[in-house]
């Protein structure tokens, strides 16, 4: 009984060291600032607990700021060493972007995707040729294949992946086809909404957005200065808002005005020249306006109109004065003397048929790159102020440098073989280094 007694004691004596040792240790672990341990502390809890059910939301669901942060950190990271190895954009090169595409995921329906084959306007030769419309996604309005399939412009997926494909290019601006808000071109819907959002991806690679206007319905000098106002007033300050430096020294917006040859230069004149009463010059919505050169007679309208440039777009080379190729020179020189910009336009290629079945004299081949390659150097030998690409996506036209990719279909595809998708715009990418080069060499 004494054994027992004494081992009760012993036992009664450790646990009690036990506890003793074990209030210590946790003692020496409490944070000094624990609200546990300071007055102070009482008061504070309530505050970081409705804190914490801020971040929470109603649903005390965790707490993901930090981790969202951590994310979008590691995301900014990566996308800065992806452009890292590229190219510096090249914002001398401009490339023509339509955001007219749209797929029944983002818009309930394709959308250009499907455009109507054209009939020719003489009706005994229109009926010699197919009419209706295409069947998306495996027949689309294009003689290529898209690499990210019949997608939507408004897809931010595939604004990343243009905007990695310009990149890869080094272009540096897009002139984005326009129309006024709740207008559209005859076979699309309105696309303006679309621009802020391509705003925000442009500017996370570095790439600039000018604005190309197209000829809208009822398009005059009176509704032209609103929708200039418009686009700078909604637009003008955002940083990928692409703004060129006069020999002034003024940083101005830049307008493509596609078709411009459809207003008269008086028009024109009302809004462009400084003498008129109701002109945009020298007010806050002044910009550098750049007409389309098609007809050799339009040099004297342009210069009467009072545009501060002209470019020439068209990708056929020989379908127009202002696309034939001879001719660039000469241009050149005339843009000199009248203090206008010159801005040549190369592609591709070009082939329509899929939408205009009858247009076979337009079609130039591509030749594997060369018909590319022999246009930029035309354009390189007319030391232009700028070289604009006709185009990243016209896919209609077959113009666009955008990665194409073989198709399997009853539909039969032209593709990019024996070269590979990014094939043009490893071209443009040498192009523009070579510009870049060419241009430093004339300013010295």
């Amino acid at each position: 009984m004494a054994r027992f007694r004494r081992k009760s004691c012993i036992t009664l004596i450790a646990l009690v060291l036990l506890v003793l040792i074990v209030t210590v240790v946790l003692k020496a672990f409490t944070p000094e600032d624990s609200p546990s341990r300071s007055p102070a502390g009482v008061e504070l809890l309530p505050v970081q607990k409705k804190e914490a059910e801020i971040r929470r939301g109603s649903d005390n669901k965790p707490d993901e700021t930090k981790m969202n942060e951590s994310a979008q950190s590691e995301k900014d990271a990566q996308l800065e060493a992806t452009l890292r190895r590229f190219p510096p954009p090249n914002y001398y090169v401009h490339a023509f972007y339509y955001t007219w595409f749209g797929s029944p995921k983002f818009d309930g329906k394709f959308i250009h995707w499907d455009h109507p084959q054209l009939p020719h306007w003489d009706k005994k030769v229109a009926q010699g040729y197919p009419q209706g419309r295409h069947s998306p996604p495996d027949d689309i309005g294009a003689n290529f294949y898209p690499a990210l399939g019949a997608y939507s412009s408004r897809d931010p997926s595939v604004i990343e992946a243009h905007m990695q494909q310009l990149r890869t290019a080094a272009i540096g601006v897009i002139a984005v086809s326009w129309y006024p808000p709740n207008m559209k071109d005859d076979n699309g819907e309105p696309t303006d909404d679309i621009v802020p959002l391509l705003l925000e991806v442009a500017h996370k690679f570095h790439i600039k957005v000018a604005f190309h206007i197209e000829p809208y319905k009822g398009r005059d000098e009176v509704n032209m200065f609103t929708n200039v106002k418009y686009i700078i007033e909604k637009y003008g300050e955002h940083p990928a808002f692409f703004k060129y430096q006069t020999n002034t020294g003024k940083l101005l917006p830049f307008f493509y005005v596609y078709d411009s040859y459809l207003m008269n230069s008086e028009q024109w004149a009302k809004l462009l020249k400084h003498t008129e009463s109701n002109s945009i010059r020298d007010t806050p919505y002044d910009a550098i306006f750049i007409a389309l050169l098609v007809e050799e007679k339009h040099k004297r309208d342009i210069v009467t109109a009072g545009f501060d440039g002209v470019y020439t777009y068209f990708a056929t080379n020989g379908f127009s004065y202002g696309s034939t190729q001879r001719h660039w020179d000469s241009i050149r020189a005339y843009c000199e003397d009248n203090n206008l910009i010159f801005i040549p336009s190369v592609g591709p290629g070009y082939i329509d048929t899929s939408v205009r079945p009858w247009n076979f004299q337009n079609t130039r081949n591509r030749i594997n790159g060369k018909y590319y390659e022999t246009s930029l150097s035309a354009a390189l030998e007319a030391k232009p102020d700028f070289i604009s690409i006709t185009s990243f996506n016209e896919w209609h036209e077959g113009t666009q440098i955008e990665m194409a990719v073989p198709k399997a279909s009853q539909t039969q595809y032209l593709d990019y073989l024996p070269n590979k998708p990014a094939i043009y715009l490893e071209i443009t990418r040498k192009w523009a280094v070579i510009f870049g080069g060419e241009r430093r060499k004339w300013q010295q």
